[in-house]
């Protein structure tokens, strides 16, 4: 568990429950054990926000031939390793910084899942306003996230036992097939399959935020009832 400090300081309780999370708890670990002394939660941090640079740059430039999509795959694999790494190394040494950690690791978060996204939008591959759909539906939940641990002390980190690192290999997958296939004509109102795929996608992201806030909202209401029905 983290723990944020301030007026309200609370526990932070870590779900997790996507299908990858004991594997990958089991390789970070390992590689947390292994990591030398002069590397730093910060350093892998910073590398994290390079691989995202890479896939973005690897999208912009598969304009000019899809070769370059190999950039964006390389990055997404250095985007996992910064990513993923950065905290699993602090609490394996024992030297979280918990209000600096959260607030770095998820404003780097956001600004990665935007490179990502917007870097799709500008591939020859999905329309940037399909993808900014997907972006929203991305940040919708981040937000969630973020209420979610002021209101409960939780931080939840998948949702239909989805989690980042299952995204990554969805959005791997994707680009793989942008190599296969190509840049697709309109199939459906002028969208490509690619579109399509993206689209529903983030559709499905904003579902679930509106799902999650209702549960969320419910459960709160009956926990903090109107101050004239409270028994005192």
């Amino acid at each position: 568990m983290a723990t944020l400090h301030g007026d309200n300081a609370r526990q932070i309780n870590r779900i997790q429950e996507n299908l990858l999370a004991a594997q990958e708890r089991r390789l970070l670990n390992w590689l947390c054990a292994r990591m030398p002394r002069w590397v730093t939660p910060d350093m892998l941090t910073a590398i994290g926000m390079v691989g995202a640079l890479a896939v973005f740059a690897g999208y912009v430039t598969s304009n000019l031939g899809a070769e370059w999509l190999w950039l964006s795959v390389a990055g997404y694999f250095v985007q996992w390793f910064g990513d993923s790494m950065d905290g699993s190394l602090a609490r394996f040494r024992k030297i979280e910084r918990p209000r600096y950690g959260y607030f770095l690791d998820h404003s780097c978060d956001g600004l990665a899942t935007t490179l990502v996204v917007a870097g799709i939008g500008f591939s020859p591959y999905v329309q940037l306003s399909v993808a900014l759909v997907a972006l929203t539906g991305y940040l919708l939940l981040s937000i969630h996230a973020f209420l979610s641990v002021r209101v409960l002390g939780e931080m939840k980190l998948s949702y239909a036992y989805a989690g980042p690192t299952e995204l990554r290999f969805v959005l791997l997958a994707l680009t793989f097939s942008m190599m296969a296939v190509g840049p697709e004509q309109g199939v459906i109102a002028g969208l490509s399959w690619f579109d399509l795929f993206v689209g529903g996608v983030g559709l499905l992201l904003i579902v679930f935020f509106i799902v999650q806030t209702a549960r969320i909202a419910s459960r709160l209401a009956v926990e903090e009832p109107p101050r004239n029905n409270r028994k005192d």
